[in-house]
């Protein structure tokens, strides 16, 4: 198994295991501490859940201006005996959906309530048909949601559309031997939601030929909106068993990049070789977890921070190296204004190394 896959592994395992000591300590502080499966009894379960256990509260209160105080009061409000349930999922979706967080999200029989404002609110710098037409008919799948081609300015282009699975060791070495004699590599990860974060990390350590330090988490110690332990780094080890990738890279990034994306998006900005090429990305910096109501329903929340190298939350996003929208007049034409600003920063790299 490559060993930066065995490190990923690692970091979110042993986020969880220092996690679950201090969940356990303070939970059992309030484990007589039950609400009835009534609409208030809920509603104060699902407010002390996120009281508790949200990990962005300044972070929010700071950009957004969200004061879960307030929050609850007035939202509670529109709790009553006789609400009905879908009423009442509904209250709750709008209450949450005040985090503006796109890993804050309550699961039930009515619908899964989710904030998707990181993704919409914004322009889509991105055209899936444009993607297509670059990837052509002749591309290779190097894994479940991963496909490249050489672009005929000898330039590798590999999409990853998602992280749920990622790829192999195998793969990853066949895709690197197919484009070894090329120039450079266009990694584009617009609108890849996100999926398994050592999938991502996996795909990182390809970039790299020593340990570097990409990053930071920390974790909650108690209920206290600023309980949290100290900064720990997240390194990044290269695949010492693979072969690597150290000639230019620009990864393509829009807003629809989000979780592990994001991750991606910064641990690759840490890395000398590569540069990042769009629009900010859509953020999702927090490790996300579950709890259950007493109704049943399930809320999912980010319970534990993550920051960039330079110690920034990056629950809003990453910003890009080099700032770039889609152009109205090169999609009527049928260009890909990233792609192609892309390879022209790869091609005069190699002119002006």
């Amino acid at each position: 198994m490559n060993r930066s896959f065995l490190h990923t592994v690692s970091f979110v395992g042993a986020l969880l295991l220092m996690m679950i000591p201090v969940s356990c300590a303070w939970d059992q502080e309030k484990k007589d501490q039950e609400y009835a499966n009534t609409p208030q009894g809920n509603f104060m379960a699902l407010w002390t859940i996120m009281d508790e256990r949200y990990c962005f509260f300044d972070l929010k209160k700071e950009r957004l201006g969200v004061d879960w105080d307030e929050v609850k009061h007035r939202y509670s409000a529109s709790i009553s005996d006789n609400i009905s349930d879908k009423a009442l999922f509904e209250v709750f979706c709008k209450m949450i959906g005040e985090l503006r967080d796109g890993h804050v999200n309550l699961t039930s029989v009515y619908d899964y309530g989710r904030n998707w404002s990181w993704k919409t609110d914004y322009p889509a710098n991105f055209s899936k048909d444009l993607q297509d037409r670059y990837l052509g008919n002749d591309y290779v799948i190097g894994g479940n949601g991963y496909y490249y081609r050489v672009l005929d300015d000898n330039i590798g282009y590999l999409v990853v559309g998602s992280f749920e699975s990622g790829t192999s060791s195998g793969r990853m070495n066949v895709m690197f031997n197919n484009m070894a004699l090329c120039n450079g590599l266009i990694i584009d990860i617009r609108d890849n939601g996100g999926g398994d974060l050592t999938a991502a990390e996996f795909l990182a350590s390809h970039f790299t030929e020593k340990k570097v330090t990409v990053g930071y988490y920390c974790y909650k110690t108690g209920p206290g909106h600023n309980d949290f332990s100290r900064l720990y780094k997240n390194e990044l080890s290269p695949a010492k068993e693979d072969l690597r990738w150290i000639k230019p890279v620009v990864v393509l990034t829009n807003r629809g990049c989000f979780s592990s994306a994001n991750d991606f998006a910064y641990t690759m900005k840490a890395l000398d070789n590569v540069t990042l090429l769009g629009d900010t990305t859509g953020g999702g910096g927090g490790l996300p977890m579950s709890s259950e109501l007493p109704n049943g329903w399930v809320v999912r929340f980010s319970s534990a921070p993550t920051f960039d190298a330079d110690t920034n939350h990056v629950e809003f996003g990453i910003a890009p190296d080099i700032r770039v929208d889609m152009l109205e007049e090169d999609i009527q034409v049928g260009v890909d204004t990233y792609i192609e600003r892309a390879r022209k920063y790869i091609n005069d790299k190699i002119v002006n190394p």
